[in-house]
């Protein structure tokens, strides 16, 4: 039993077959799939598959490389979609300064914003990281206290998010981990050059893993050049097997242990 906790199944890449990549999906022991917005446009139409394919839930959320301006009724419409049933998570949300699609401060205001909201109707979070661990480090720090203060839950009991696609290095994983949140291992953890990703799944405790596709980005090596979708998360957790020299079957039920934890499934 599988769970791809971060994938865009509303993405237009799926319009023709969407039916047969949920039939592979099935196939492949993939039980739960979250398709996961980066708009408010994005997030209604993950909402809408939501409803009608049972195995999937939704996020809600404006990423940085997306959506601009802001705005308070933007706000107040991911608070409206984060009461449906079907939304499990705020996200995804956060910075990236690779490429800076918007200026550095706008993508502070926004993320903090919709930080703020999670905080408020107490919502685990999607984050998104990339090039900016300085300060996506004291920014979660905060939210962290924020969340404590406001709620009773121990954070190590109930997670405070996952962040997306970790792409950082294993002192970044560790912080993130004492913060109480989860690590989820995308596709690159498969290629040839994967960075510090091996390092971070041997070193981290199985209990603050995650595995996603991302798709329909990012496929394994295996697929490498193909469109990614949900049946091939499996890959990624048979390389965090093989790098922790445990069996596949125990990554699978842990990982979606984590998910269901981390989402209320």
């Amino acid at each position: 039993m599988l769970t791809d906790s971060h994938c865009h199944l509303h993405d237009s890449a799926f319009a023709g077959d969407l039916d047969a990549v949920l039939k592979r999906a099935d196939a492949a022991g993939v039980t739960k799939m979250i398709t996961v917005g980066t708009s408010v446009a994005e997030s209604r139409a993950a909402l809408a598959l939501a409803e009608r394919s049972a195995p999937v839930f939704a996020t809600a959320g404006i990423a940085p490389h997306d959506e601009n301006p802001f705005s308070e009724i933007a706000l107040d419409t991911l608070c409206e979609m984060a009461r449906h049933p079907n939304v499990v998570a705020i996200g995804e949300i956060g910075l990236d300064y690779h490429y800076n699609t918007w200026p550095p401060e706008t993508q502070r205001r926004v993320f903090t914003a919709q930080l703020a909201l999670a905080a408020e109707i107490n919502m685990p979070v999607v984050i998104h990281s990339r090039d900016a661990d300085a300060d996506m480090q004291a920014i979660l720090s905060d939210f962290v206290i924020e969340l404590r203060s406001r709620h009773e839950s121990p954070v190590t009991d109930c997670p405070p998010g996952v962040m997306h696609c970790f792409s950082s290095n294993l002192a970044m994983a560790e912080a993130c981990a004492a913060l109480g949140f989860l690590i989820s291992i995308a596709g690159p953890m498969t290629y040839s050059k994967p960075r510090a990703l091996p390092a971070v799944a041997k070193a981290l405790s199985l209990d603050a893993l995650l595995i996603e596709t991302d798709a329909p980005y990012l496929a394994p090596q295996r697929y490498r050049g193909k469109r990614n979708e949900p049946a091939y998360v499996g890959e990624v957790a048979l390389k965090i097997a093989m790098v922790r020299g445990e069996p596949f079957e125990q990554i699978a039920r842990a990982t979606t242990r984590n998910a269901e934890r981390l989402l209320g499934l």
